[in-house]
């Protein structure tokens, strides 16, 4: 099975350096290395940023194949590209609600984790980059790995289902215990530094144990997130842009929503429909056909209904769970 793309070598180089430029300014221009809390008004105008350059993509990419291959072509590919990106923010929504699990428990201070995201989305285009190649690969060469993907991510998201409600015990993760018993690690934050030299002696500090638990979460996520696009579309460009797109948006996204974790509560359920439905359009594409459009309409609606239940039907403060 060969996997057809609408992608030239100059669309590749030019998106990958735009990647580059976005990743330069935010390390070098816009305080990337600078520690501070960040506001929700910087959140928002981030987040509204990257929304808004995913939709200019899209806009670009349609554009462009209608002149060069048919506007037929050209409807299917953006559609596709919305519909993926839209997966993989909403999925990333469940990773974000993690991150807001493991600050908690290092009790790292705001000022401090918007380095450790950038970080962390760093390692999460290296890890997608390599998870699309393999999955891409794996395509080619077994087209029937679609079939295994459709019940993965059906299993997973009826696995999500019923431990909905599940939080995980980080005091028991055996990667921290592992970690703890394994290097030297201070007992307090010294800055946004991962180490530190005491009396000649190398320590990692917390913020290094949050940055592990960071990336190992990215690749966790990726596990599901890969195989949800690949439902979509196996086009390799539209798959790699709308996994970018979504994960480049995504520390804007923690920083604006990160407070709205427990008015969120029931995002997770719906997050765990997606997974069924497209896991279930996967199995189900040899015999029935369902257009991108009505897969988009599909998963928007459960989205957006998932969230307005959570925000009408929000916890009381007892029941959040919060500690003085």
């Amino acid at each position: 099975m060969v996997l057809e793309t609408v992608a030239t070598w100059w669309m590749w180089a030019g998106f990958i350096g735009f990647v580059l430029v976005m990743l330069a300014l935010d390390l070098y221009a816009f305080g990337g290395k600078k520690a501070h809390k960040v506001p929700v008004r910087e959140a928002l105008a981030w987040t509204i940023l990257w929304v808004t350059l995913a939709m200019a993509f899209s806009a670009l990419l349609w554009w462009y194949l209608d002149g060069q291959v048919g506007r037929e072509v050209a409807n299917i590919k953006a559609t596709e590209f919305l519909t993926g990106y839209l997966i993989e923010q909403s999925l990333s929504m469940d990773n974000m609600f993690v991150f807001v699990m493991i600050f908690g428990y290092f009790a790292v201070p705001p000022e401090y984790q918007r380095r450790v995201l950038l970080y962390g989305v760093l390692g999460a285009i290296v890890m997608r980059a390599i998870m699309i190649l393999a999955g891409v690969w794996l395509v080619q060469q077994f087209s029937w790995v679609l079939y295994l993907f459709g019940v993965f991510l059906v299993m997973t998201g009826v696995k999500m289902l019923i431990f909905a409600e599940h939080k995980p015990d980080l005091e028991k993760n055996p990667l921290l215990r592992w970690l703890r018993g394994h290097m030297r690690v201070t007992e307090d934050f010294h800055a946004e530094k991962f180490f530190v030299q005491r009396a000649g002696v190398r320590y990692a500090t917390p913020l290094f144990l949050v940055l592990v638990l960071i990336e190992v979460s990215d690749l966790v996520f990726a596990v599901d997130s890969i195989p949800a696009i690949f439902a979509i579309t196996t086009d390799p460009f539209i798959v790699f842009t709308s996994n970018i797109f979504a994960i480049m948006g995504l520390r804007a996204l923690y920083f604006l929503l990160a407070d709205m974790n427990e008015r969120l509560h029931l995002l997770k359920y719906g997050l765990a429909l997606i997974l069924v439905f497209v896991g279930a359009k996967m199995l189900l594409a040899y015999w029935f056909h369902l257009p991108v459009w009505i897969s988009l309409s599909v998963v928007a609606a459960i989205l957006v209904t998932a969230a307005i239940i959570s925000i009408l039907f929000s916890r009381p403060a007892h029941a959040k769970g919060a500690h003085p």
